[in-house]
């Protein structure tokens, strides 16, 4: 007889965040909209973007858990995340405050950050690259 739960397991950089077995199903946010995962899905991975994760289990009922980018794969009855962070809550308005003001403004920190590495390296480029013609 083939399981009807699956096994999750949601880790951090530094520490596993949450491991969870018995559960009925999973809902991700991606790049293109939320992604269900029931035990018998075929097996996969995807890129997660910052928002609300959902999972259920016949004890806990529904879990919502903030989490920040990262990657999902499942493989048989095993589904592995690996997120920056994670913030774990029942109020699901607060979480979405989390992920507002903690995880989207990381990224445009980063991505400022990107840009001026970027003028950065172009700049060392132009300067190498003139003092190459001299």
């Amino acid at each position: 007889m083939q399981p009807t739960h699956m096994n999750l397991k949601i880790l951090l950089p530094f520490k596993i965040f949450r491991e969870n077995t018995g559960v009925m199903r999973i809902v991700v946010p991606t790049h293109a909209g939320s992604y269900g995962l029931l035990p018998h899905r075929l097996d996969c991975a995807a890129a997660i973007q910052p928002g609300i994760l959902t999972f259920e289990t016949q004890t806990q009922g529904e879990v919502y858990v903030a989490i920040d980018e990262g990657v999902l794969v499942k493989t048989g009855f095993d589904v592995l995340i690996s997120v920056r962070n994670a913030v774990e809550g029942t109020d699901l308005g607060a979480l979405r405050a989390v992920v507002e003001q903690e995880f989207l403004n990381l990224n445009e920190q980063e991505q400022t950050l990107r840009s001026v590495l970027a003028k950065l390296e172009s700049g060392f480029i132009r300067r190498f690259t003139a003092f190459g013609h001299e």
